[in-house]
């Protein structure tokens, strides 16, 4: 599940996080990593909402709030993901192809060493772009492949779509095409 909202609810007993269930299932109980932006940290589900009802379990495609224990008050973050412990890793490095639309749809140039906002379900994270070797440069309406370093890690997995901006302005899409360390 992507955080999309952060509550710290009943005076730092309870924090309460909200967001869509990609897959699986969840369940009070149930263990939950916080990954990305230097997660890491394992928490019990205290409960599950569904529309302001609590709920044995929650299904993929479900909109929830998951209660957290107090503690994990500012360990979780907009962009963060929790998942079932060990599934999903957080990422600096990867491989990706990347697609520039038009210019009067948003399409800039991209050179090696541009810094740009990456999009990844909820986060938001800058990152240094190096085009594949004999590239100078991407225009508009053309894609290649690149390798982007990220300030900060993300939860991310091969074939994940992602968006950018380029100085402010939607500059394109992508999908991971490899991990890298």
């Amino acid at each position: 599940m992507c955080v999309e909202d952060v509550f710290d609810t009943h005076q730092g007993r309870t924090v309460l996080v909200t967001g869509r269930i990609e897959r699986e299932r969840v369940r009070e109980g149930d263990e939950v990593e916080i990954v990305g932006f230097h997660g890491g940290t394992v928490l019990p589900v205290e409960g599950v909402d569904v529309y302001r009802r609590r709920v044995a379990e929650a299904r993929a495609d479900m909109n929830v709030g998951l209660s957290l224990p107090g503690k994990a008050s500012g360990s979780v973050a907009r962009g963060q993901v929790l998942a079932a412990p060990g599934s999903v890793g957080a990422h600096a490095r990867f491989t990706a192809d990347i697609a520039l639309p038009a210019d009067d749809h948003g399409g800039a140039e991209v050179r090696t060493g541009e810094r740009l906002q990456f999009h990844f379900r909820a986060a938001v994270v800058r990152g240094a772009v190096t085009l594949a070797p004999g590239t100078d440069v991407l225009r508009p309406l053309h894609g290649g492949t690149v390798t982007v370093a990220l300030e900060q890690p993300v939860a991310l997995e091969e074939g994940q779509p992602f968006a950018f901006r380029h100085h402010g302005r939607a500059a394109g899409t992508g999908i991971v095409t490899r991990l890298t360390h």
